[in-house]
């Protein structure tokens, strides 16, 4: 059967281990360790094997190790869809990370092609409560992993609206400047809006009929005021309307930066929001496993899953529940915790690995 999997993983000078080295099979991985001891650290490792700024959204000289902030290197060996690729991210002095693959310099978004990871950290605990940015990251995730061209029409769509933003604080009236920024906002506008749309009919579809432990979420993308134009035409045309509106506030009140991700707990007719912490938790475990089961239906293989502290607040049934729907899905999951009883549901079925605080570093010890 086709798998998806990081078999080798070697970290230099990046954030608390000055040298690391890893081989290890396609089963889900148990890091666990002190809080402190760096595990949280080997999963934003591996979330640098995806495109984008990595899980924790660090900028490259934020990752070097310190005190001696001379750079940092990773790579690794990837083995997608019966292939196998040697790719390595590093960052000098500072600057931004490079990415290699097979020995070529390659553009970040190539690795979206290779590498499909969803991932779940503590600080996403409070995404239904927090604001809409937080949302609608999450959401652009969820849609680049079925779609990694996104995050170019995102960073298209970012650098035009910048572009004009900086008009309207202007006051700048010439209509032709506008008219062609807010033609490249259309175009990658629309297209944003049509993944996210896309991406939420294929997380409802695999919550659909599912047999989980964890309660489905109920999405709809909603707008802070008026509706998302859907075609690039009618956002043009909105853009152009609503322009000394717009020149009034100083920035774009009109598009899919204005798009909000809106959650219910569907047994319960509950929103999202008002749930209790405990079941806001299940609601997005729940999520991350729906894209995990709509990316194996897509793809025919289930993406790396990264999860940091997950079973912290689960109890030994949910957790076990937990561990069952991810090996039934056949992932290399990555996750930690603070002890190895958190994962005694696990057994022989996953690799169990004590990552340990020693001196100024990090070391890890394979069990």
């Amino acid at each position: 059967m086709a798998s998806l999997a990081l078999t080798k993983l070697s970290l230099s000078h990046f954030r608390s281990h000055k040298s690391a080295r890893l081989e290890v099979d396609e089963r889900p991985l148990a890091l666990f360790g002190a809080n402190g001891a760096g595990k949280t650290n080997i999963l934003e490792a591996v979330s640098l094997f995806s495109p984008g700024r990595g899980m924790r959204r660090a900028a490259a000289k934020e990752m070097a190790k310190r005190p001696e902030a001379i750079g940092w290197k990773l790579s690794g060996l990837v083995e997608s869809d019966g292939r196998s690729y040697e790719v390595e991210s590093s960052s000098s002095d500072g600057a931004a990370r490079a990415v290699k693959i097979d020995g070529k310099p390659a553009a970040q978004t190539a690795l979206g092609r290779i590498v499909r990871m969803v991932w779940l950290m503590p600080s996403m605990d409070r995404l239904w409560i927090e604001g809409a940015d937080g949302r609608r990251r999450f959401l652009d995730r969820m849609s680049m992993s079925f779609f990694p061209a996104h995050s170019d029409v995102s960073l298209e769509y970012e650098k035009a609206m910048r572009e004009r933003n900086r008009l309207l604080k202007a006051e700048v009236r010439d209509t032709h400047w506008y008219a062609a920024l807010e033609g490249q906002m259309a175009r990658s506008g629309a297209a944003i809006h049509a993944n996210r749309m896309a991406a939420l009919e294929r997380l409802k579809a695999a919550q659909d009929g599912a047999q989980t432990a964890f309660p489905v979420a109920e999405l709809e993308l909603v707008q802070s005021e008026g509706e998302m134009p859907e075609t690039e035409a009618d956002l043009a045309e909105a853009l152009a309307e609503s322009r000394f509106r717009d020149m009034a506030a100083g920035r774009a009140l009109v598009g899919p930066h204005r798009s909000d991700l809106y959650g219910v707990f569907a047994a319960k007719a509950v929103p999202a929001k008002d749930c209790s912490t405990g079941e806001q938790k299940a609601l997005l475990i729940s999520l991350i496993l729906a894209n995990a089961r709509a990316l194996k239906a897509d793809l025919g293989v289930p993406p790396i899953v990264l999860l940091d502290e997950v079973a912290a607040h689960l109890d030994a049934t949910r957790r076990a529940a937990l561990y069952d729907e991810i090996c039934a899905l056949g992932a290399q999951a990555w996750m930690t915790g603070t002890g190895p009883e958190l994962f005694s549901e696990l057994g022989s079925r996953a690799q169990h690995l004590e990552v340990r605080e020693v001196g100024q570093g990090s070391e890890i010890v394979r069990l």
